[in-house]
């Protein structure tokens, strides 16, 4: 379809406070993954596009030959991005701006690699069953890609899936390190942490939150689970870490939260609930957390001690909230976006991204 062709929206209000100030709508893809960075905005959607925004007006696109878009993460390489991108068909594609031309993106591989495809397909050890009757390599996802989670400084990606595995990835030659059977169904969301506690939350349509060690051996690295902090009948749809708490998401609309006890064990300290139906989707920044849902709302959080309140409700979707990502301004005092207020992205599957600034003071 012809650029001047597409049917999108524009919207921006800077006189507003604390309130939705910007809006983009797509008529030709309902929104499923977001990532953000100080000036920039990734979308993905349905119709395996990937745009890039810039103050709201399109920066760029590419597009993917693996379906819906569900996960989107940005790791910075020095005067470059680089973006890993997951979807419905099980693949991981990596995608590389042009030094050239900053609205440029081209496609840099796929996860697994093709040469470690054919490598590891001579060797039937390297088959595992994954559904009943049905094989599959190791290294390959065979259901969707559900969720990403980049640990930089040990150079390590995390793919969650539908077949119920994790998979750990190598970000320099993309090769998959590790495969864990995490669940008894479909994983929805994995966080992995940094280098300090090296531990993995995973979180999956079968009721439970759990915990992974994460060891560096060598080449290779190996999990080992360490905790189970939740079972129940309702599925874990959204998990999200801040500098004190691990948060989980449920589709019976509540969040539950844990914070590290003594002897390195996490303790349950309590739930809150405001959504009527699922929580889709979790964020932290500070002391706020952000919890989006089915009911087409955005509870925003402000932790005190061990106390969260609903501090606003944002509203404005007309469909279910799938995604936020939340970026910090890039201005400095005085400056655009440098006001005291966090910038937070939603989509929605209401084919439309909303921008909202919300006051950080209380962070």
């Amino acid at each position: 379809m012809p650029r001047s062709d597409r049917a999108r929206e524009y919207s921006w209000n800077q006189s507003e406070e604390n309130s939705l100030v910007g809006s983009i709508v797509q008529e030709e893809g309902h929104i499923y993954s977001l990532a953000a960075t100080n000036d920039l905005l990734f979308t993905g959607s349905d119709n395996n596009h990937i745009r890039v925004w810039k103050n709201l007006n399109e920066f760029s696109e590419f597009k993917s030959n693996s379906g819906l878009v569900k996960a989107i993460v940005i790791c910075r390489e020095e005067n470059n991005k680089v973006l890993f991108t997951g979807h419905q068909d099980g693949k991981i594609r990596v995608w590389k701006t042009s030094h050239k031309n900053p609205r440029v993106y081209t496609r840099a591989g796929s996860l697994p690699a093709l040469k470690d495809v054919l490598k590891k397909s001579v060797k039937p050890s390297n088959y595992v069953e994954v559904r009943r009757r049905r094989t599959a390599l190791w290294i390959k996802h065979s259901d969707a890609v559900s969720c990403l989670s980049l640990v930089e400084d040990q150079g390590l990606l995390y793919s969650a899936s539908w077949d119920r595995t994790v998979k750990v990835w190598r970000i320099h030659d993309l090769k998959c390190l590790e495969s864990v059977k995490a669940h008894d169904d479909a994983v929805n969301s994995v966080v992995a942490g940094g280098s300090g506690e090296g531990l993995v939350f995973t979180g999956s349509a079968d009721g439970t939150v759990k915990v992974w060690k994460r060891e560096v051996r060598g080449k290779r690295t190996a999990h080992s689970l360490v905790q189970t902090l939740l079972k129940q009948e309702s599925a874990v749809t959204a998990l999200v870490t801040s500098h004190v708490a691990v948060y989980s998401g449920s589709s019976d609309g509540a969040v539950n939260y844990w914070e590290m006890g003594e002897k390195k064990v996490l303790k349950h300290c309590g739930v809150f609930k405001k959504h009527r139906l699922a929580v889709l989707c979790l964020a932290a920044a500070g002391e706020l957390v952000f919890s989006g849902a089915a009911d087409k709302k955005i509870c925003v959080w402000r932790r005190e001690g061990r106390v969260h309140t609903c501090v606003s409700v944002l509203t404005g979707h007309t469909g279910p909230v799938k995604c936020l990502a939340v970026a910090e301004p890039s201005g400095g005092e005085g400056e655009e976006g440098g006001d005291g207020r966090l910038i937070v992205y939603s989509g929605s599957l209401d084919k439309s991204v909303k921008v909202w600034r919300v006051p950080c003071h209380h962070m």
